[in-house]
């Protein structure tokens, strides 16, 4: 699918959410063996959302169809990130563990077995080890995170491995509320601490991603009120 035209939409979440599992019913019957799905895009943006709707309409006719692969479980550790002193750029693309997202996601895509994965906790600010499980008999991934389509190492490893890639998109203003908000749910840090975060770490990373739009086989921009 890497070589079409690339389809720009711009649909309400719900018409995006249908168009979606009408496009993996499609793929299930033209492809063999287990599909991975890569939802893209800035912080904010309503990727794991729209990730987790994707899996339950799956999996509402046809239980463990498919599973949710979250990029957020490969945050480096807290700790790690203070022996780097990088605890301040939490979020950026090299506060991962990309080169072991991309294994795991290959590893995944050929398991025969269940597989448990990490996640991240926003309640501790830190990774969480088996967050969730993909099935030995689910047929769908459902990828979701804001570097699965950055061009430069070790990020470039992920993109051949989605079978489909959609960015999903919102406009800077509503990210950058929706972020504010975010940070101040679990009250773990002051508003000008969340603040200066959110303009120096999350526009930064959206500015970032948003660069990586083009690698995407549908581009859709989401119309929300808020």
């Amino acid at each position: 699918m890497n070589d079409n035209e690339q389809q720009v939409l711009q649909l309400r979440p719900e018409a995006a959410l249908a168009l979606l599992v009408e496009r993996v019913r499609h793929m299930l019957t033209t492809y063999e063996g287990r599909i991975a799905i890569g939802l893209a895009g800035g912080p904010g943006v309503g990727k794991s959302t729209l990730a987790v709707k994707l899996v339950e309409a799956l999996n509402a006719t046809t239980p463990d169809l498919a599973a949710y692969v979250p990029m957020d479980g490969f945050h480096m550790r807290h700790a790690k990130l203070e022996s780097l002193g990088t605890v301040k750029d939490k979020g950026a693309p090299h506060t991962f563990e990309g080169a072991v997202f991309a294994e795991f996601l290959a590893g995944v895509k050929a398991a025969t077995l269940q597989v448990s994965g990490p996640g991240y906790s926003r309640e501790i600010e830190d990774v969480v080890i088996d967050a969730f499980v993909v099935p030995a008999g689910a047929r769908v991934l459902v990828v979701e995170g804001n570097y699965l389509l950055l061009a430069n190492a070790p990020w470039w490893q992920v993109r051949p491995l989605l079978d489909l890639a959609v960015f999903i998109d919102l406009p800077r203003d509503t990210v950058k509320a929706r972020l504010l908000a975010r940070h101040a749910e679990h009250g773990l840090f002051t508003a000008e601490r969340n603040r200066q975060h959110v303009e120096r770490v999350d526009l930064a990373n959206y500015d970032l991603v948003k660069r990586s739009r083009g690698r995407a086989d549908i581009a859709i921009d989401l119309l929300t009120e808020h």
